[in-house]
């Protein structure tokens, strides 16, 4: 460990320490033995549940005597406070907790997008999963009225929830358990470490395995995980997962590993150049997240973050600067021309015509949200092949990019949207409703400039002569040159 980690952590126990009521401790010096408090804990859990008391005893923060309690604790005015065994703790350690000692790690996280995972609560997708998906059949104390088991089981558990605190500082079970990554806590915090560093090891060796962002990061609409697998990235990190030396305090790429990186060594961890970050938006160039992709910058002003005053090119830079521990300045800027191109073929091609070509749909559609099936159509060509598209250009996964991506992209462009779209134009054509006809009007004038474009004209048979003849051109020398 580095002479300045050292000193980190050894001022990070002592501020638990400080923190934690009726402990003390010499400044300088880290804590000569475990707490009473949590020898008590400690001597109870071992025969209540003792796994989790194993997983503390290999953590650093056995090592540093940090305990149950130091972690635990809380004031009596907290709203999840209880009395247990003569000491008033909390169940759920929220990053204020951790900010204890952390200091640092948490400011980075809590001015990041991670923190504010839960806010996606007033979105469309919640819409999907609390109306669409489900209905308020599962009712707890917290929810009398119900809520949709949808959205507790599944957008919750990785964006997180707002946990309820019932009577006696118990937890509403719709609510706990949760380590959704946005959690809102009862302390008025957002976020959990433990999404991360799972509990009671708090292992970073985990935090840096890919499967640990794989529990969210996969799936239809994100599919980082399976993207990762599939690129050279994820098959060098398994083909020499034993040299990763993942255990390493410091683990800076090209000094304590060079075979492969892993997510957290793109988008977190320590370089030659720049220190560990705890803020994942701070090397990426592109927020893929809506139908159009904006730069980050723009996202984070939205969320009111610090960040929004970090420029797109200076987050590349950063990127940049994990990449050239492995790849040339030409691999890397070829890379990125690349990728910028996949985000203006979508752009140009599908999504700006899409969304000028729905919004003209709305006089023509039933009111509610989800009840025609060009909303899941469109949703789906954004939501899900939209960003498939782009976060597979943006990790080097061509199968996704491609046949998961752009492919389905316009397959259901051309063989959903257009027909649905043809399907509600006559709808407003042949109604008696004058404003549903000029609707449709205008919705077909639209829809004839967008399949009448150089980029959908194909679809029209009206290829330019010119395109034409050089797409000829090129079938006859391949069949010239691979032809039997």
């Amino acid at each position: 460990m580095s002479p300045n980690n050292a000193h980190r952590l050894a001022l990070s126990a002592l501020s638990a320490l400080a923190l934690s009521a009726p402990l003390a401790a010499q400044a300088g010096t880290f804590p000569a033995k475990l707490s009473k408090e949590s020898k008590a804990c400690v001597d109870c859990h071992k025969e209540k549940s003792p796994s989790i008391v194993t997983q503390w005893g290999i953590s650093k923060h056995y090592r540093a005597n940090v305990g149950c309690f130091e972690c635990h604790s809380a004031s009596p005015k907290d709203p999840d406070a209880f009395e247990h065994q003569g000491a008033t703790i909390a169940v759920i350690v929220s990053p204020k907790d951790c900010g204890r000692c952390h200091e640092h790690e948490v400011e980075e996280f809590t001015n990041s997008h991670h923190a504010k995972a839960g806010r996606i609560l007033g979105s469309l997708d919640n819409t999907l999963a609390e109306v669409v998906e489900g209905n308020r059949g599962f009712k707890t104390p917290g929810f009398p009225r119900g809520n949709s088991a949808a959205a507790v089981n599944g957008c919750w558990q990785c964006h997180g929830g707002q946990v309820k605190v019932l009577k006696e500082g118990k937890l509403d079970p719709a609510t706990w358990p949760n380590t959704g990554m946005g959690r809102l806590n009862p302390d008025g915090s957002e976020g959990s470490c433990t999404a991360c560093h799972t509990r009671h090891e708090f292992s970073a060796a985990q935090a840096r395995e890919p499967e640990n962002c794989g529990r969210c990061h996969m799936g239809p609409d994100h599919p980082q995980i399976e993207i990762y697998n599939e690129s050279k990235h994820g098959i060098a990190f398994r083909a020499n997962r034993e040299r990763m030396n993942l255990q390493s305090p410091k683990w800076v790429v090209g000094e304590d590993y060079d075979v492969a990186p892993t997510c957290a060594t793109c988008h977190m961890s320590a370089t030659p150049n720049q220190p560990v970050t705890h803020d994942v938006g701070l090397r990426i160039s592109w927020n893929n997240r809506p139908a159009i992709s904006v730069r980050p910058e723009v996202s984070d002003a939205k969320l009111g973050l610090p960040s929004a005053k970090i420029t797109w090119e200076t987050r590349r830079n950063s990127m940049k600067d994990v990449c050239i521990n492995c790849h040339n300045t030409q691999f890397i800027e070829g890379w990125y021309t690349q990728y910028d191109g996949l985000i203006d073929l979508y752009h140009e091609k599908f999504a700006k015509p899409g969304l000028e070509l729905m919004a003209l749909t709305a006089p023509l559609k039933r009111k509610p949200e989800f009840s025609e099936k060009i909303d899941f159509i469109w949703f789906e060509l954004w939501h899900h092949e939209g960003r498939r598209a782009r976060h597979g250009a943006s990790m080097m996964g061509p199968d996704i990019t491609h046949w998961h991506g752009t492919y389905e992209i316009a397959r259901n462009f051309y063989s959903e949207l257009v027909p649905e779209l043809e399907e509600l134009i006559h709808r407003g054509e042949t109604s008696t409703d004058p404003a549903k006809k000029e609707a449709a009007k205008r919705l077909q004038a639209k829809l004839d400039e967008v399949l009448n474009s150089p980029n959908h004209q194909w679809y029209l048979n009206k290829m330019d002569p010119s395109e034409k003849q050089y797409r000829d051109a090129q079938q006859a020398d391949f069949q010239k040159r691979y032809g039997k």
